[in-house]
């Protein structure tokens, strides 16, 4: 059995107290255990796959830098991963200073599809895309809650102990997000 798989038989906190203490079996499986989940909800928050690479891998360091002030007592070790991820989000948009805007010039090179399914594939794949380009127009606050409720799949209490709101905030976020959203694809289909 592997270090990843005895996982479930040593409680998160003390993995992340050897990991802190250098121990690097405990530093991978917390890796392992969290980075396709930051991974997922950092590259709905940015443009290109090896953005959210480079994100996502900024995120691992940065945590491993500051795993020696990380208070278990405080917030949840998942949470502490998301707040990280959420700040190198910010700070890549500040960076940009412009919000992606998700170009469709090249769908008239697909007008050789050959069967209903595969007209069926593209058109899911324009329909995410679209719904992908209108919930990067949302504000950041209402993105974070609404791609860590339905992309991530987490509660609303795990999204306040991530965001650091009211679990009636968070609803909030995420009601008023949703209403963005519907006017936005509204828009879209106008």
């Amino acid at each position: 059995m592997s270090e990843v798989e005895s996982v479930s038989k040593e409680t998160e906190a003390k993995i992340v107290r050897r990991a802190t203490a250098g121990d690097e079996a405990a530093i991978t499986i917390l890796y392992e255990r969290y980075v396709d989940a930051i991974y997922r909800y950092v590259r709905y928050r940015v443009d290109d796959d090896e953005t959210a690479r480079d994100i996502t891998a900024d995120v691992f360091v940065r945590a491993l830098e500051s795993l020696s002030r990380y208070d278990e007592r405080n917030v949840p070790f998942a949470a502490w991963l998301y707040r990280i991820s959420h700040a190198r989000v910010v700070d890549h948009w500040r960076r940009l200073s412009r919000r992606f805007e998700e170009s469709y010039d090249d769908l008239g090179d697909h007008t050789d599809l050959t069967t209903d399914a595969e007209a069926l594939d593209q058109v899911d794949v324009i329909e995410h895309d679209t719904v992908r380009a209108a919930l990067l127009k949302l504000t950041l606050e209402q993105q974070e809650a609404l791609i860590l409720k339905y992309v991530q799949g987490l509660s609303n209490a795990e999204i306040s102990e991530i965001t650091g709101r009211t679990v009636g905030a968070v609803k909030a976020l995420q009601h008023r997000g949703l209403a963005a959203l519907a006017r936005l694809l509204n828009e879209e289909e106008s």
